[in-house]
Formats: C-alpha cells, structure tokens, sequence
C-alpha cells in the first residue's frame, strides 16, 4: 500500500445503539488490509472509546482516520462542552457520565486513560463552551 487510506465517519450523540459503529468500520478495514491483530485490536478499543465519550459528553462529532503502511492517524472532533480539567480526566475512575448514562453500563472513567493506553502518541486541544479535539497514533505494521 502506497501513500494513506482516508476514511471519515460522523457519529451520532446519544445514540449508543450506533455507539462504535466507525470503531468496527476502522477494524475491518484494517483486516482487509492485513495489519497485525495487534495493532487491528489497540485502534479498536481508543477509536471505541473516543466514540462513547463523543456520545456522552458531547452529542457526537466527527473521526477522520488516515491509514499509512507504518501507522494509522486517528483525529476526532466535537463541539461538545469541552473538557474544564484534562489532568483530572485522565485519572482512572473519574467521570462526569450522568446516571442515566452509567445505569447503561457506560461512564466508569476509564476512557481517555484507556485511550492513552492503547495508543502510542494522544495529544488533547479542548476549549471550554467550544468542544474537543483528540489527536491518535497508533504505529502498525502490515503483515506481508
């Protein structure tokens, strides 16, 4: 594969029933295109859980995800509330889910730490009133 595979998705707020869906798109992708299990797995779970925060915290938005041979760029965009304190948010167990939304089974606070797991490079701009963009990397490699 030569140059990048540009795929976008919208994704809708509140809707957890399609909750995913551009996380199972991005996964299948990647299997026809034979990248490591490894790797498939790690975009999987940080684009999924980039999608609930989306659909919790700020009624949807946008994933734009750029698949290179060496690496696939994963840039997710709101125009939710924003984020007042990323440190804070970061912590495992920390959430602002409302009860509705943890009576689902969602809001355990473990999203943005796990998306930081399972990617190589995260980086966060939020702007408060504005919304929030979440910047991914995870390096790959192609099966031959």
């Amino acid at each position: 594969m030569s140059g990048a595979i540009h795929l976008h998705y919208d994704v809708s707020g509140e809707d957890f029933t399609r909750a995913g869906e551009a996380s199972g798109l991005v996964k299948r992708t990647l299997k026809k295109l034979g990248y490591n299990p490894d790797a498939i797995r790690r975009v999987a779970i940080a684009m999924y859980e980039a999608e609930i925060n989306m659909v919790i915290h700020a009624e949807g938005g946008f994933c734009d995800v750029d698949v290179y041979p060496d690496r696939v760029e994963i840039l997710l965009s709101d125009n939710g509330p924003g984020i007042p304190d990323v440190e804070k948010a970061m912590q495992e167990g920390y959430s602002t889910a409302p009860d509705n939304v943890r009576s689902l089974g969602f809001g355990a606070g473990m999203g943005l730490p796990n998306i930081k797991k399972y990617t190589d490079e995260m980086k966060i701009e939020t702007e408060i009133g504005v919304g929030t963009k979440l910047y991914l990397t995870v390096r790959v490699a192609a099966q031959q």
